[in-house]
């Protein structure tokens, strides 16, 4: 498959109508967006559902009244929004913003663009977080979506895809678990595991194949989701498809709340090292009943997301929260 017949076949969201629409909201004037956040705001009072938007609220943001902050540091770093320079990755500034906007544009934050796996000196609005206790500086929202937050309408029912699991992926990243996957499953060491890397690696050219578009990813029984600089980015929408995600124990979490998954009820986990994957793979094949129930479980969690009015509540009372303990 060519480069531009892959790019429009692809399955992923369209980059073109994201920027579009995030520069349309942009040039709204924030006078308008903010005369409307009181009324957005008290829409909580008419949903049935109060209790589990005000727990996802907590969650991603998990700043209290008594959260200690360095305020001489913050005064030195924190800034206003009126001020807030475009990031450089421009999808980081664009979908905070979005949320942003319907607030005071003197109040003053802190953003960070990237793959953050570590927790900030001050409390931070990021994408990413480590799996911890100890994370009230990190305060998510959901970063970079047009990338990493995307559903799939899947037809084909699991009984009638292949009996294998299919790996496409980056290998250039920090962590070292998909050179450990590729050295065991690379150039077909099993008949459950078709895997290859999309980039060139020096040490195993041989690695290397094209991508494959979602569609041809929705064609395998088991897709492999392992995580990259933090989170996998195709869990997602594999968790929304038909197929299973399989992964070793996850370590970090996003606007999915990966965190809150559990293992073998919304996908397969299996070892670091890869060693019980067949065995993992052989067992669910044998089993289709215990495999449909773990894609019922993981079409359930999804679920939750596809309400793009609460997603825009929760979003605005994670900021309003964020504002409400930084900014006192």
């Amino acid at each position: 498959m060519g480069r531009l017949e892959y790019m429009l076949n692809s399955g992923k969201n369209s980059k073109l109508n994201y920027y579009v629409e995030s520069y349309l909201r942009l040039w709204m004037p924030r006078w308008v967006t903010q005369r409307q956040l009181p009324g957005l705001l008290k829409a909580l009072e008419r949903r049935p559902d109060q209790e589990e938007i005000q727990r996802r609220v907590d969650y991603y943001n998990r700043l209290t009244t008594g959260s200690p902050i360095d305020r001489k540091l913050w005064d030195e770093q924190a800034v206003r929004l009126c001020d807030q320079p475009m990031t450089k990755q421009k999808t980081y500034y664009l979908d905070a913003m979005e949320y942003a906007r319907y607030f005071d544009q003197e109040l003053k934050w802190l953003l960070l663009y990237g793959d953050i796996t570590y927790v900030p000196e001050l409390p931070t609005i990021l994408k990413s977080r480590p799996l911890g206790e100890d994370v009230q500086n990190s305060v998510l929202l959901n970063l970079d979506k047009v990338r990493h937050f995307l559903f799939v309408n899947d037809q084909k029912p699991w009984r009638e895809k292949k009996d294998a699991a299919i790996f496409r992926g980056d290998l250039g990243i920090l962590k070292e678990n998909r050179n450990i996957f590729m050295r065991r499953f690379g150039n077909g060491q099993s008949p459950l595991v078709d895997a290859a890397s999309t980039n060139r690696w020096e040490e195993h050219p041989e690695w290397q194949q094209e991508k494959l578009t979602i569609g041809e990813h929705l064609d395998y029984k088991f897709i492999m989701s392992l995580e990259g600089n933090d989170v996998a980015s195709n869990l997602k929408w594999v968790m929304s498809s038909n197929s299973i995600a399989v992964t070793p124990r996850l370590t970090c979490e996003t606007w999915f709340m990966e965190g809150t998954l559990k293992p073998n009820y919304h996908y397969i986990e299996v070892k670091d090292d890869f060693s019980d994957l067949e065995e993992r793979l052989t067992y669910y094949i044998a089993h289709p009943e215990e495999a449909e129930a773990i894609i019922e479980h993981a079409h359930q969690y999804v679920n939750q997301f596809r309400d793009e009015e609460r997603e825009r509540l929760i979003s605005l009372m994670v900021l309003k929260k964020y504002f409400e303990i930084t900014n006192g």
